[in-house]
C-alpha cells in the first residue's frame, strides 16, 4: 500500500486548495490511499469536516474513487458521528493500517461532498418557507425551522428530517429534496448565504472507500 497525507497549511488561505493537494498526491500511480489528517480550526483556519468534504470531491472530480480515503480528525466532528471513527491520538494507527469498505456517497447538486451534516434554511434565521422531501416521501410542506441533512454508511445513503429537539424522525433515502422560497444551505455548518429555488443531497453513482476498520 502506497499512502500520502493531506492537511491544510496554516492560513490556508494562502496555501494550495484542496483540489491542488489531490492532484499533486494523484500524480504518483502507485498511490492507493490519501491520510486526510488536518489540524484543529485554530491552527488552519479551516474545519476538518470541510476539508474532508473538499479532499473527497475532489478526487470524486478526478474520477479516483478507487484511493482508499482515511480520515485522522483532531476531535470528535459529525463526521466521526456519522461513520463511527475513532478520532484524535488514536485514529493514526487505523488510518495508516486499518481496513477501507465502500460506502454511499453524497454530494448536493452543486457538487459539493457531503460528510458530516448539512441544514436546509431560511435566509436571515427566518423560518424556511417550502418543501421537502427524502425520495418520494414528503418531509414537510408550509414552514419549519430548518430540514436536516446526515449521511449514512448503509444503504440507501443519506437520511433526512424536519429539525426537532426529541431524537428520531429521520427518514432515509437515496436523495433528499427541498425547494423554497427562501432557501439557504448549510453544509459541515458552513452557510451559504446565496438564495437558491431548490437544492438536493443525492447519492453518487460511485461509492467511496473509507478507512473505517
Amino acid at each position: 500500500m502506497s499512502s500520502t497525507h493531506l492537511a491544510p497549511t496554516t492560513g490556508a488561505e494562502n496555501g494550495p486548495t484542496p483540489a491542488v493537494l489531490v492532484a499533486q498526491a494523484l500524480e504518483y500511480p502507485d498511490l492507493t490511499r490519501l491520510i486526510v489528517a488536518p489540524p484543529a480550526v485554530e491552527e488552519s483556519g479551516v474545519e476538518p469536516d470541510v476539508f474532508l468534504a473538499e479532499i473527497v470531491a475532489a478526487v470524486m472530480k478526478q474520477d479516483r474513487l478507487d484511493v482508499e480515503i482515511a480520515y485522522v480528525a483532531p476531535h470528535e466532528t459529525d463526521a466521526t458521528k456519522a461513520y463511527n471513527l475513532k478520532y484524535g491520538a488514536n485514529a493514526m494507527a487505523l488510518a495508516e493500517s486499518g481496513v477501507a469498505r465502500s460506502l454511499p456517497l453524497i454530494r448536493d447538486d452543486a457538487a459539493t461532498v457531503l460528510v458530516g451534516r448539512a441544514r436546509h434554511l431560511g435566509a436571515d434565521g427566518a423560518k424556511l418557507h417550502g418543501e421537502a422531501y427524502v425520495d418520494s416521501d414528503r418531509l414537510f410542506d408550509g414552514e419549519v425551522d430548518a430540514v436536516e441533512i446526515e449521511p449514512i454508511p448503509e444503504e440507501p445513503g443519506v437520511r433526512g428530517r424536519v429539525a426537532r429537539w426529541l431524537p428520531g424522525g429521520w427518514k432515509t433515502g437515496r436523495a433528499v429534496q427541498t425547494g423554497g422560497s427562501n432557501l439557504v444551505v448549510e453544509r459541515e455548518g458552513v452557510i451559504t448565504e446565496r438564495l437558491v429555488k431548490r437544492s438536493t443531497f443525492y447519492r453518487h453513482h460511485i461509492d467511496w472507500k473509507l478507512v473505517s476498520q
